[in-house]
């Protein structure tokens, strides 16, 4: 097991993890031939018995921010909608019931609802780090038994620093089974417009908290999920330097991005990059349809698109 020893300013790693010489075979494999797509970055909004993981303000503020019609799909519409499209879509919850006191959705849901629709829905998992050591023994579970492909955390809901130690076993897990760590940052939706904010603090979706991370878990796959205004130049500068960190352009439209980002996305990072949307607030389609007006090319445009999420995701055998 990794251990971390507190020397007053920092924690220091003893790089002792063992990776297996084998990866587990994935209960889960989709097919890739005829993928127009793979978003990365969908939400399963409701749970088993149809119930929102958010408050009714919160999901109220977080509609009006989007401009939507608060359509909460089940897992089982999502898959369809996907299937129609051509794509493969990775799907999580957000465990936010510490915070909201909504009934969480379950992982196990999740999962379930990815092996009736194996063909389009690719599963991630959520848990508060707050948890502790029933999320620890939650997410060893799901890993022992390769069910999920990732683990989704909002630090700004879940009110926690990245760096925070507290999720730090979390993440030697994750790193040992050669996971996904997916991190909102930036601005939220969630809370916009209510006083207060709804009690969600912005801090927490700073990048940088994520460099710690990265530094402390170099074997660790990263994703930043959105453009992480306000701190775009900060997130464009630990994708730069740390390899193992990719930004998920999910969350908002095309048409908006900061100039830097798709200067950087053309660039230096555009092995780096990958599509998400944040359905069900916003449509694949709609943020298609603006991202072409951006004439990427076609080689970015595929990368983005699908290639890069194959190779983090593993779809191609690696």
């Amino acid at each position: 097991m990794t251990s971390y020893v507190n020397d007053g300013s920092q924690y220091i790693r003893h790089l002792d993890i063992v990776f297996p010489d084998l990866v587990r075979e994935r209960i889960l494999a989709p097919p890739l031939e005829g993928r127009a797509a793979i978003d990365v970055h969908v939400h399963i909004e409701v749970g088993p018995d149809g119930e929102d993981h958010l408050s009714p303000d919160l999901r109220e503020a977080v509609s009006r921010y989007f401009k939507g019609d608060a359509l909460l799909p089940s897992i089982d519409e999502v898959a369809d909608y996907y299937r129609q499209r051509s794509m493969l879509a990775v799907v999580f919850g957000v465990d936010s019931a510490l915070t909201t006191g909504q009934p969480r959705i379950p992982n196990s849901f999740v999962v379930d609802g990815a092996r009736r629709h194996p063909d389009v829905l690719l599963p991630f998992a959520s848990i508060d780090p707050r948890r502790g050591p029933d999320g620890v023994a939650e997410a060893e579970e799901l890993l022992a038994a390769g069910e999920v492909r990732g683990f989704k955390f909002h630090p700004n809901i879940q009110q926690f620093d990245p760096n925070d130690r507290v999720a730090y076993p979390l993440y030697e897990l994750i790193e040992s089974h050669r996971s996904i760590a997916l991190f909102h940052t930036g601005h939220s939706g969630i809370g916009a417009g209510l006083p207060g904010g709804g009690g969600i603090r912005l801090k927490h979706g700073n990048p940088m908290l994520i460099d710690d991370v990265a530094v402390d878990f170099p074997h660790m796959k990263i994703i930043m999920a959105h453009p992480s205004f306000p701190w775009q130049d900060e997130a464009l500068s630990v994708a730069l330097h740390k390899p193992q960190v990719h930004i998920d352009l999910s969350g908002w439209t095309p048409k908006r991005f900061p100039p830097q980002l798709v200067v950087y996305m053309k660039g230096p990072l555009k092995q780096q990059v990958l599509f998400g949307s944040d359905f069900p607030l916003i449509t694949p389609d709609r943020w298609i349809d603006d991202f072409r007006t951006l004439g990427v090319g076609e080689e970015i445009e595929r990368m983005i698109l699908r290639d890069n999420a194959v190779a983090l995701l593993g779809l191609d055998g690696g």
